[in-house]
């Protein structure tokens, strides 16, 4: 089929590259204009433009799709189907009808849970058991198209949102491509989402990131699993700001919530349990193992 393919993280390079060894044929690549990244601000292509330009696939960088120009541009690519995947821009209702074979989106979820932004890291913060990939059409009402092709994948204890997006971003790749070959076939049906089973998955929030260690050890483990990339979780020790990267659960007899356990190891109670940090980025530091932190900060 001819593919007109929109997206821009690592996780839509990574489709990308996999439509681009299939039978398929990309002949357009839309993706987020380039953005200011580091500390000095400098204007980064985003992962799918360089990954399209190094196969000289012509990219388009628009600020909108509400215009009269893409839209004739789109109908002069005369695309069979419009691949999204993690694109950042909503497809108004004219582009969504403009493919022979419509729109299909690669959602890092098991919809309908966890329609919306932020699917990966909230299957982390909820304590989810397993979570994977749906290829679905796409319509006007977020996430809520009919679905085509669902891949699941069970999360392990030691998943972050950093090693579950990378899984996913394969797992999504090899979905799509089964998703496409059941569009061709002539008595394929979508099958329709149940609303009431519907979740949602809104934007991470930097706010999120300060841990409370009155809660339950899980509870703030699986909040530092799923804030792992951005924002990070972080909290006040000794007064300066620290980013927990990686954690675990130990036991806890005496810790009150909150109280650090004197040792070689940074240990925070928390209700039922203790957190260990495992390792950690002190304020305008490098990352260091927690007992690296205990030996150059708290001692």
């Amino acid at each position: 089929m001819n593919i007109v393919f929109m997206g821009t993280p690592e996780f839509a390079a990574v489709t990308l590259t996999s439509l681009l060894t299939s039978k398929h044929h990309i002949i357009a690549v839309f993706t987020q204009p380039d953005k200011p990244v580091g500390r000095k601000l400098i204007l980064t292509p985003s992962p799918v433009k360089m990954l399209a330009q190094q196969h000289k696939i012509p990219v388009f960088c628009p600020s909108t799709l509400k215009s009269e120009e893409i839209l004739t541009r789109l109908k002069s690519l005369r695309p069979d189907v419009i691949v999204v995947a993690a694109y950042g821009m909503l497809l108004p209702k004219q582009i969504l009808e403009l493919p022979k074979f419509g729109c299909i989106n690669v959602h890092a979820s098991l919809l309908p849970k966890y329609r919306g932004a932020a699917p990966i890291q909230w299957s982390l913060i909820n304590g989810e058991s397993e979570t994977g990939i749906t290829i679905m059409f796409m319509e006007e009402k977020l996430d809520a198209g009919g679905i085509v092709n669902q891949e699941s994948i069970k999360i392990e204890d030691d998943d972050s949102a950093k090693t579950l997006f990378a899984k996913l971003a394969i797992l999504g790749a090899s979905a799509l491509l089964e998703g496409l070959e059941l569009l061709t076939k002539p008595d394929f049906k979508a099958k329709a989402q149940n609303e009431v089973q519907a979740t949602f998955a809104p934007k991470i929030t930097k706010e999120m990131s300060n841990l409370d260690f009155s809660k339950p050890a899980q509870e703030v483990l699986n909040l530092i699993r799923g804030l792992d990339i951005w924002p990070v979780a972080r909290t006040q020790i000794g007064g300066k700001t620290v980013k927990i990267l990686k954690a675990k659960i130990v036991p806890n007899n005496s810790l009150k919530p909150g109280e650090i356990a004197k040792g070689k190891q940074l240990i925070i109670g928390c209700a039922d349990a203790a957190i260990e940090l495992v390792t950690v980025a002190p304020e305008n530091g490098k990352r260091m193992s927690g007992s690296a932190f205990v030996n150059g900060y708290l001692t």
